[in-house]
């Protein structure tokens, strides 16, 4: 199995991406239809008058679209501090759009300075991946849940093992090659997440949002271009065929990223 990247090197790799990609979404992640999808599944849990922490928000382009479409009073944070500089720029840019308020700080998810029983929802947005142990990424599990109210949502959209496993398994089906994980990434147990949560929170839903996209996408497209040698670019989100995917109703369990639900007692 190949190193993972150790803290300092994860630090160093999204000050990075925070330089190199500004505003975009591609600050987070290369893969913004999915990204989209996140956004508008996560908002379905969002009310208006909630009080909101959006914790490693990288440049707030989520953070945003959420308080373009409720009103919520949204506090983002991240640990990179050049992340905040381009998310405190997209919200000058973008202040005439919001229904919502928006506020960007630097945080981090182990330590957070927010009071106890204070946010009506928390969403945590492949945050946990990057931690590097699993030690960390229970500590900021139980930070994000100690900050929310009793009754209140954590809404927890991260990659996983079982996810991942499963995708490859389809792929090899095909004689496909893995896709490996990102040497930045420590994917999580979603079964050892909720173990370990489940005196703290109860898990309410697990939304497979981007199973059918992941399919399209990540087997049978690059399966077409085998067959058929055409001159696409397998990668490419921004392909119709890409576009067409992300706009189908989820179905199966081939999704690495999934949105977790868990409400605090």
């Amino acid at each position: 199995m190949m190193n993972r990247l150790n803290q300092s090197e994860v630090y160093e790799y999204w000050t990075r991406q925070a330089r190199e990609h500004g505003r975009s979404p591609s600050a987070s992640w290369s893969d913004h239809r999915v990204i989209e999808m996140e956004i508008s599944e996560i908002a379905k849990y969002l009310t208006d008058g909630d009080k909101v922490l959006d914790v490693g928000c990288a440049n707030g382009y989520s953070s945003l679209r959420f308080a373009c479409v409720r009103r919520v009073q949204l506090r983002g944070l991240d640990y990179v501090p050049e992340m905040i500089e381009q998310a405190r720029a997209q919200l000058a840019a973008m202040q005439d759009r919001l229904v919502g308020s928006v506020e960007f700080d630097v945080g981090d998810i182990t330590q957070l300075k927010e009071r106890l029983n204070s946010y009506d929802k928390v969403i945590v947005v492949r945050v946990l991946i990057n931690l590097g142990t699993w030690e960390r990424q229970l500590l900021g599990l139980r930070e994000c849940i100690r900050v929310l109210k009793p009754g209140g949502l954590l809404l927890l959209s991260e990659a996983t093992l079982q996810g991942w496993r499963r995708l490859n398994a389809l792929r090899k089906e095909w004689g496909m090659e893995d896709i490996p994980m990102p040497l930045f990434n420590q994917y999580i147990d979603e079964e050892k997440v909720i173990a370990a949560v489940g005196s703290e929170a109860t898990l309410l839903e697990i939304s497979n949002f981007a199973s059918t996209y992941y399919v399209g996408t990540r087997v049978l497209k690059p399966l077409l271009a085998q067959a058929t040698h055409a001159p696409v670019s397998v990668a490419d989100p921004g392909a119709e065929w890409n576009r067409w995917f992300s706009q189908l109703p989820p179905a199966g369990d081939y999704g690495t990223q999934k949105l977790f639900v868990f409400r605090k007692p």
